[in-house]
C-alpha cells in the first residue's frame, strides 16, 4: 500500500505538540440511543474544529525551504482549507485556497481569518480542484491535496492510533468517507494494531462515490447535502485500494438520519457536529442491528456547521418527534374566540409558537374562519391529548404536516 503504519507513526512524531490529542470518551446516551457501547473521538476540538489539522500539518512540515517560500495551494469545501490556512500561517508559508462557491459562509470566513488567499470557483470540490491545479502550475505552488497524498493519509491515521490506545478493546470503527483520506489512514493504523477490528465506512447517500467504485453500480452523484464535507464525486487514487482491502462495508446515510445524528450530538452529548462529522452516528441509526452490543468507536471528525442550518435541524427534529405540532381549527369568526383557544391551549400545557387566521377558505361559512395553530408539546402522546380536547370542544381540528412541508 502507498501508506504503512510506520508512516502513521512517523506522522504522529511530526505533529506531536502542534495538534491536540483529542479526548476519546464513552457516550452512555448515544449507547442508549443505538444499543451499542459507543465511544467518541472528539476531533471537533481541534483548533480548526476538524481532524484535517493532522494531515495538513504532516504535509506542510515535509516541505523544503524553497517550497515553503513559494507557498502552497489547496482545494476544499472548508475543513481542509482551514487546516492548511491555519498551519501554513503558523509556519510562515503563504497559502491560497480554492473553495467551491457552494461552501458555507462560516467556513469561507474562518479560512480567510487565518490569512489565506481565497478563490471561490466551481460548484463542487472537483471543479475547484481543476482551478487549484491550474493556479499551482502557473505560480509554482505546492499542491496540498485534501485526501490523495501519502503524508495527508498518514496524518489522518494518527486518530486511530490514539483511539485504540485509549480504548484497546474496540470491536468496530465507523468512519465517514469523502475522498477517503481519513478512513484509509485510520484503517491502516487500526488494522496494524488490531487485525480483527472491523472498519465500516459511511457515505452520504447523495454522494456514493466509493460505493459505486466498490460495487460497480452507477448511482447518481449530486445534490444538496447536510454533509457537504464528504460530498465528493471522485474517489482517491491512493485511498481506493486501501478502502477496498481494509473496509468491510460502506453504509449510505440519507439526509433525515444525518439531521438526527447532528441533533443527537448537540442535545445528548452537548457538542457540535457538522453533517459529515455526525455521519458515523447516522450510520448506526440507519443499521442499528449491525452495531447492537458491539463496542464502537466514532470519530466526530468536524464541528463546523452554519448556525442557521443547525437551528433548522433542531426545529425539524422537534417536528419529527412530534414535540412541535400544528393543527387547523374551524372557528366562528367573532371577537374573543382566539383568546378562548389560547387560554384552553395553556390549560392543556401547550406552548403556542405561531397562529395564523385563514378567512378566505371556501369550505367554511362566511362567518367562520380557519385557524392554524403551531404549538410545542411534551411528546407525541401530549399532542394527541391536545388534539382530542380540541375535537371534543367542537373545533374540528386537522393535523398539519409541517415537517413534510419543510422537506
Amino acid at each position: 500500500m502507498s501508506v504503512t503504519v510506520a508512516d502513521v507513526e512517523a506522522a504522529r512524531r511530526t505533529i506531536a505538540g502542534q495538534v491536540l490529542r483529542t479526548p476519546m470518551l464513552p457516550a452512555p446516551k448515544l449507547s442508549a440511543l443505538t444499543g451499542a457501547d459507543v465511544h467518541v473521538k472528539y476531533e471537533n476540538l481541534q483548533v480548526t474544529n476538524s481532524f484535517k489539522d493532522r494531515g495538513a500539518l504532516n504535509k506542510l512540515a515535509s516541505l523544503s525551504a524553497d517550497a515553503r517560500e513559494r507557498g502552497v495551494i489547496a482545494m476544499s469545501a472548508g475543513n481542509h482549507a482551514q487546516a492548511v490556512a491555519y498551519h501554513a500561517a503558523r509556519l510562515g508559508v503563504p497559502a491560497t485556497i480554492v473553495m467551491p462557491v457552494t461552501t458555507p459562509f462560516v467556513k469561507v470566513q474562518a479560512t480567510e481569518a487565518h490569512g489565506a488567499e481565497i478563490v471561490l470557483d466551481g460548484e463542487t470540490v472537483a471543479e475547484a480542484q481543476v482551478r487549484a491545479e491550474t493556479i499551482a502550475r502557473a505560480r509554482g505552488l505546492t499542491f496540498v491535496h485534501p485526501y490523495d497524498d501519502p503524508l495527508v493519509i498518514a496524518g489522518q491515521g494518527t486518530i486511530a492510533l490514539e483511539m485504540l490506545e485509549d480504548v484497546p478493546d474496540l470491536d468496530t470503527l465507523v468512519i465517514p468517507i469523502g475522498g477517503g483520506g481519513l478512513i484509509a489512514g485510520s484503517a491502516i493504523a487500526a488494522r496494524a494494531q488490531k487485525p480483527d477490528i472491523e472498519i465500516v465506512g459511511v457515505e452520504a447517500a447523495l454522494y456514493p462515490s466509493f460505493w459505486n467504485a466498490l460495487t460497480g453500480e452507477h448511482r447518481p452523484l449530486g445534490g444538496a447535502t447536510l454533509a457537504e464535507g464528504i460530498a465528493v464525486k471522485n474517489v482517491g487514487v491512493l485511498t481506493l485500494p486501501i478502502v477496498r482491502a481494509l473496509v468491510s462495508e460502506i453504509i449510505l446515510v440519507d439526509e433525515a438520519h444525518l439531521e438526527r445524528a447532528v441533533n443527537a450530538y448537540l442535545t445528548l452529548q452537548k457538542t457540535m457536529a457538522e453533517g459529515a462529522g455526525a455521519a458515523g452516528l447516522a450510520a448506526m441509526l440507519v443499521k442499528p442491528d449491525k452495531f447492537r452490543d458491539r463496542k464502537v468507536g466514532l470519530i466526530l471528525c468536524g464541528g463546523n456547521i452554519d448556525p442557521r442550518i443547525l437551528a433548522s435541524v433542531m426545529v425539524r427534529e422537534l417536528e419529527r418527534e412530534d414535540r412541535i405540532v400544528s393543527f387547523r381549527l374551524t372557528i366562528p369568526d367573532r371577537p374573543g374566540v382566539l383568546g378562548q383557544i389560547a387560554t384552553r391551549l395553556g390549560q392543556l400545557g401547550a406552548n403556542i409558537l405561531e397562529v395564523e387566521h385563514r378567512r378566505l377558505f371556501l369550505d367554511v361559512p362566511a362567518k367562520g374562519a380557519k385557524l392554524d395553530v403551531t404549538v410545542e408539546t411534551r411528546d407525541q402522546m401530549h399532542g394527541e391529548e391536545i388534539f382530542q380536547a380540541l375535537e371534543a370542544e367542537g373545533y374540528a381540528p386537522a393535523w398539519i404536516d409541517t415537517a413534510t412541508t419543510m422537506e
